[in-house]
This record gives structure tokens, sequence and C-alpha cells, in this order.
């Protein structure tokens, strides 16, 4: 059996799972809880179907494994996988719903479209294995690229958890504190995490640009999964200026995504 019918199996398997279970718990976020470990399995598969001897797939493979463990370990230290861990957005979208509408929300976006998007951004390894060449100088630059990018990722989670942690105490101790994270990363960006989440996958993308020596398909899993982002973030920003007022201003000064010096320009 391929790899990709393979995969396809998984997908249809783990849409169906997540569905089932956000039916019977009421609970929506049994995507996010299953982000971080489909594609490393995806991923793994092609690796496995080239009988692990095939050196850029067994470093996509690898590289992906650790973008999974670094997502698994925040995920879980935020309480993701506890009982009620559910995504605060989807509470607030709940909100603004007719609960009929959000349950087709619930099958069509949050399970299938998602499930189909952690699909698509693992394809490159199908070019990879359908383009087997040898590990050249381009494979090592985008290795230590996505290295770069996943420490970026794991700095900026870092310092979102610190302040988090340190607001919390603040607020427990009777002092009112400053409301949202500004300081590190967050200078530059007002979503570092989000900028190096999609930076690695399109590292991952280009590993399938390597092997094929052009540019195939399965990158528009790349560009999904920055359009998913896009739409996220405007999201979660309109939330957060609903809740603190002085957003506005650093929305104003500090860059969407892209880090960049602050100032008076906004990149969206």
């Amino acid at each position: 059996m391929d790899a990709l019918r393979v995969c396809l199996y998984v997908f249809a398997g783990v849409s169906l799972a997540t569905w089932l279970l956000s039916v019977v718990t009421r609970e929506y976020s049994w995507v996010d809880r299953i982000w971080s470990l489909v594609p490393i399995a995806y991923v793994g598969i092609y690796a496995g179907a080239a009988g692990f001897a095939d050196p850029r797939l067994d470093t996509m493979s690898v590289l992906v494994a650790l973008w999974g463990l670094r997502l698994t370990f925040n995920f879980a230290r935020k309480g993701g996988y506890a009982p009620g861990g559910e995504d605060y957005r989807w509470v607030v979208l709940r909100g603004r719903m007719a609960p009929w509408q959000f349950q087709v929300f619930n099958l069509l976006f949050i399970t299938l479209v998602q499930n189909a998007i952690l699909l698509l951004i693992c394809l490159p390894a199908d070019t990879a294995l359908r383009h087997r060449s040898p590990f050249g100088v381009w494979d090592v630059v985008l290795t230590v690229v996505f290295l770069a990018f996943l420490t970026g990722e794991t700095i900026a989670d870092q310092q979102q958890w610190s302040f988090q942690q340190w607001k919390r105490g603040e607020l427990t101790a009777g002092r009112e504190p400053v409301r949202f994270v500004q300081t590190g990363l967050f200078r530059y960006s007002r979503h570092p995490n989000f900028f190096f989440e999609q930076a690695q996958w399109w590292v991952v993308a280009l590993f399938g640009v390597s092997a094929a020596g052009a540019v195939e398909w399965t990158v528009v899993g790349a560009v999904v999964l920055t359009l998913l982002f896009i739409g996220s973030t405007r999201f979660t920003e309109s939330i957060s200026r609903a809740r603190y007022p002085e957003y506005a201003d650093y929305q104003r000064r500090t860059s969407a995504l892209v880090p960049w010096w602050p100032g008076g320009a906004r990149s969206s």
C-alpha cells in the first residue's frame, strides 16, 4: 500500500474520532489536541515507505518530530489536554452563532478543514518520496533554518508563558499588571510564535522543492496554513481589542507577524 493511501486512512480515522469526541464531550478542541502529533505520523509514514533509508525524508521526519514534541509540551503546560481545556476562541464563536450553525462549523471547519490542513502541510514528503535525490547543500541549509525557526518559536512561547505566570502572580497580589506581553520577541512582532510556526512549515515545503528541483503542488499546504493563520490572527486580535483598549496602540507600533523594528508602520 502506498504512503499517500495510508495517510488518507489516518486522515479519515482521525477526522471521525475528533468529530465524534467533540459531539460527545461538547468540547471542540480535539483537533488542537492531536495537532502536534498527527504530522509526526504522516511524515513518518513517508520516511518508512523509503525504508528509513532516504536522508532527506529521515531529516524531515526528525525535524517534524522535534516540532511536535515542542508544541505538545507547550500545549500540555497550558492545560490543553486537561478536561475543559478548550480554545477560548471557540467559546467566543459559539456565543456569536446559533447552535446548529456552530455544529456545521464544527464539522466542516474545526474537524474536516483543520485535519485536511494537517495532511496537506506534510505532503512535501510525498514529493520527496517520488523524487528521491541526493541530500545536498540546500537540504543542509534548510535543516539549519528550520532549527533556527524552531528555536525562535520555543523562545517566544517561553516568554509568553513567563509573562502569564508573572501576570497571575500580580493579580493574586492585588496589583494591576500590564495586561498582555509586549517585551522580548513580542516587541518586534505581535505574534512571533505564529510567525515561526508558519516559517517552519514553509521550510518543510522547500524540502519538497529541493527534492524535485521544481515547485510542485504540495506547497499548497504551506499556503493554506498561512491563510489559516491570517484569519486566526485577525479573530484573536478582535478579541484582544475588545478586552484591552490599549491593544490598538500596540497594533500601531508593532508588526503583526514578521518581526520588525517597532515604529508607526503596521504590517497585517
